[in-house]
């Protein structure tokens, strides 16, 4: 039976996980576009805050329309000023890129990625690639992204070493799954490593929205406690809406005293914490990770633009095509 009531503490759940490590895709040539979604997410720090409460009422300049840094179509390449470069972790950044207006915004909509290319005299075709900003789509002036530096990702390695003051060429926005508020009841984000990205572009518009009431639950697979992306901003979120946020973490190697989960995701942990598949419309489960994760929980995309038949553990579970989205 599927259980009734997701929203449960993690550590009963730890016999039955396991995280799929997540590696930089094979390079198929240094042009190629790789619309995965498992891109670096972005860090983003005080921006996380609801609308409401005691905050200072908005300036004359903050209540007018911003004008948008991305509008797609046409429009090609911008080259952002890279404004700071902080360490994460041993192999993680987070990168603040400033937009050409202070009062710009991002003009993203959610969920979306944006493409990124950089051209060194030497090489002969640039290097493309997209990655999904976690910045708020309504904050002004910056873009900010976590990066993973991979051993054989070529973008992570250059954005990874880059300085303050150099420009990196990006444009956008490539459009995901169209977030509708309150069109499901509950929302299930199983991810992998840097697969966290949309997610946490999902689960900020949802809980910064006062009259979108959509249930989130994280199922969230990393290597070591160190990789958790957005740990802070998860948690703020759980201890701020416990009937309606539920995030479980598994770890590869995890420390001694870890009480998340550990092990392999598996048919019978999903059965446990996943709502009905004959809820319909009313749940929607977004995946979000390395290949083998892919093959395991849903099976793999065909293409940029084609989700391609739905297997793996959803599809044994009962659940249908439409209620699944692999970004």
């Amino acid at each position: 039976m599927f259980a009734r009531n997701v929203f449960r503490p993690a550590n009963t759940l730890g016999q039955h996980v396991r995280r799929y490590a997540s590696e930089a895709p094979k390079s198929g040539g240094s042009n190629t576009i790789l619309y995965t979604g498992v891109g670096a997410a972005a860090l983003t720090g005080g921006y996380f805050f609801m609308r409401g409460g005691n905050s200072a009422q908005p300036s004359e300049a903050q209540k007018a329309p911003a004008k948008k840094a991305f509008l797609g179509g046409e429009q090609g390449f911008i080259p952002l000023l890279l404004d700071k470069s902080e360490a994460i972790n041993h192999n993680t950044k987070k990168l603040t890129f400033k937009l050409p207006e202070e009062d710009m915004e991002s003009g993203l909509p959610v969920p979306s990625a944006v493409v990124t290319m950089f051209k060194t005299p030497d090489m002969e075709q640039p290097v493309i690639r997209p990655y999904t900003p976690v910045s708020d789509p309504e904050t002004r002036g910056i873009l900010e992204f976590i990066i993973k530096k991979y051993p054989n990702g070529p973008m992570s390695s250059h954005m990874n070493d880059m300085k303050p003051g150099e420009r990196l060429a990006i444009k956008g926005p490539i459009p995901k799954f169209p977030w509708v508020p309150n069109k499901h009841e509950h929302v299930v984000m199983i991810s992998g490593g840097t697969g966290i990205t949309p997610m946490w572009q999902v689960a900020n518009a949802i809980f910064k929205n006062p009259e979108d009431k959509t249930k989130v639950t994280l199922i969230y697979g990393n290597v070591s406690e160190e990789d958790i992306l957005l740990k802070d901003e998860w948690a703020r979120l759980e201890n701020t809406y416990p009937q309606r946020f539920k995030a479980l973490y598994l770890l590869d190697k995890p420390p001694a005293k870890w009480t998340g989960g550990t092990g392999f995701v598996t048919k019978e942990l999903l059965k446990t914490v996943l709502p009905e598949p004959k809820e319909g419309e009313k749940i929607k489960v977004f995946v979000c990770g390395p290949p083998p994760m892919y093959k395991a929980i849903s099976g793999p995309k065909k293409g940029p633009m084609d989700q391609g038949e739905l297997g793996g553990y959803l599809q044994e579970l009962g659940y249908s095509k439409d209620q699944v989205y692999k970004f």
